[in-house]
């Protein structure tokens, strides 16, 4: 299924995509205060230790990592998922400067890039586009990034071979284990797809704790491009989609605040 950033801005995908004015839209904004302590909610598992990354890629709104997608070794289980939900990729929004970038924010504050480890049902449906228009299809694992010195200098250091849209390069033997903080507290919500068709099919686990990365490697996301070789060259930044409404959504939370 091609997920991509869709016809204009996110605020005139309503045109072509009528669901952006749905009930269960994402991203949110977070307001720690408002979020109900759930203790039947599980711990999240995150079982990596299998991943077999393929290949880097600009699909002309993030860069993204595919994986290897044949068996069930490389998934996340527990949290409020009712069974283990595979790794399909990962991908980063971020902004032009640091004040902005993610698409959650936490009592109306934004992080400067948030990344999003994409998983589907496997176990219900065939394919993960069939997944991806199921109201249980999909769970997504959003982590927030702020600007200290992280080591993902591998991922970092190969963004450059997908400086144009449409490009792809080889990228293999990558564990996104690295990417993932020590406490693995989360917020979790029934939401979307935050880039059309913006299917309401999401599980949203966020985690509280954001990972790190330096400005120099922030610097790096944004040396990419919007556009393919030839074309005019549009900078790759803002690629997020700002807070949609909760309408009468209940946030919950796996901790106490």
């Amino acid at each position: 299924i091609n997920i991509g950033w869709g016809k204009g801005r996110p605020s005139e995908w309503y045109k072509s995509y009528p669901i952006a004015h749905g009930h269960c839209q994402s991203p949110v904004d977070i307001v720690s205060t408002q979020a109900v302590y759930d203790p039947s909610l599980k711990p999240l598992i995150i079982s990596y230790e299998s991943c077999t990354s393929l290949d880097i890629s600009n699909n002309g709104h993030s860069v993204m990592v595919d994986f290897e997608d044949i068996d069930d070794k490389t998934v996340i289980s527990g949290g409020p998922l009712e069974g283990p939900y595979r790794l399909k990729q990962f991908h980063f929004h971020w902004g032009m400067k640091q004040s902005q970038g993610s698409e959650h924010t936490v009592d109306s504050k934004s992080f400067p890039s948030e990344l999003h480890l994409v998983h589907w049902n496997a176990r219900k449906y065939a394919t993960f586009g069939e997944a991806a228009a199921a109201p249980d299809g999909l769970a997504v694992v959003g982590i927030f990034l702020e600007v200290r010195v992280l080591k993902i200098m591998v991922l970092t250091d190969a963004l450059y071979m997908v400086k144009f849209k449409g490009t792809k390069a080889q990228f293999r033997s990558f564990n996104p284990q690295c990417l993932l903080p020590l406490n693995l507290n989360y917020w979790t919500y029934r939401g979307s797809l935050t880039t059309p068709p913006l299917y309401e099919s999401v599980t949203w686990i966020v985690l509280k704790e954001p990972i790190r990365i330096s400005e120099k490697q922030l610097e790096k996301f944004r040396t990419l491009l919007f556009t393919s070789e030839g074309d005019e060259k549009i900078q790759m930044v803002n690629n997020f989609r700002p807070p949609q409404p909760l309408k009468g959504r209940i946030i919950r939370a796996s901790f106490k605040a």
